[in-house]
């Protein structure tokens, strides 16, 4: 169950009181990943590269507390756990919203990827599951190598999830990098927060 954050208590009260007043609250960064090992390593286990690299992704998320923090009215509560919603792309080239849980196992994650995948693939329309707090906004786009990209965002949605988008998997002298972006919001998270969870996620790829 969801924990209460004590904001009175809280050392950045200043700044969720500061940032969660704005039109346009979330910041984002892109960094390229470097993926040399972990695309190797998710063949050698049998398992896709994108429940590899998803599953390394949140990993990092529920280790770092700030990302587990989430909004509700004017009260802030940490997740229990944090999974993803992702897009998933049909047949037809539209999208459903999943919900993947997370599993600390990775062949129990990628067997959640596929059959949350096959589930998508056999509904219609955008909304699969009902609102979901615990979770990032997850999003690949392996058609496209970017240096940066901005995301679609409903100021009076009163959202505080992180959104994370990844690119094309490209390789220069056999070395394999990705585009990954992520867009926080600034009450919740700072950059401080943000480069230990990058420096994470590429300590957890790099394994």
């Amino acid at each position: 169950m969801p924990q209460k954050l004590d904001i009175e208590e809280w050392n950045r009260k200043e700044h969720f009181n500061f940032f969660k007043t704005f039109d346009t609250p979330y910041y984002g960064v892109t960094v390229q990943l470097d993926c040399t090992r972990a695309y190797r390593q998710a063949k050698a286990l049998g398992v896709s590269f994108y429940s590899y690299y998803l599953h390394k992704t949140l990993v990092a998320i529920n280790a770092s507390e700030n990302f587990k923090y989430r909004i509700d009215g004017d009260d802030v509560y940490i997740c229990d756990q944090v999974n993803a919603s992702s897009t998933i792309l049909r047949d037809d080239h539209t999208f459903g919203f999943s919900h993947i849980i997370f599993n600390l196992d990775i062949a129990e994650f990628h067997k959640g990827v596929v059959q949350e995948i096959e589930r998508i693939k056999g509904t219609t329309g955008l909304f699969t599951t009902g609102p979901l707090t615990d979770v990032i906004h997850f999003s690949a786009l392996p058609w496209v190598n970017f240096t940066s990209i901005s995301e679609a965002f409903n100021k009076n949605a009163g959202d505080s999830c992180p959104k994370i988008a990844v690119g094309k998997l490209t390789e220069t002298d056999g070395r394999k990098v990705m585009p990954f972006a992520i867009h926080v919001h600034h009450a919740l998270v700072d950059g401080y927060h943000l480069g230990l969870f990058l420096d994470m996620l590429q300590l957890l790829l790099n394994e």
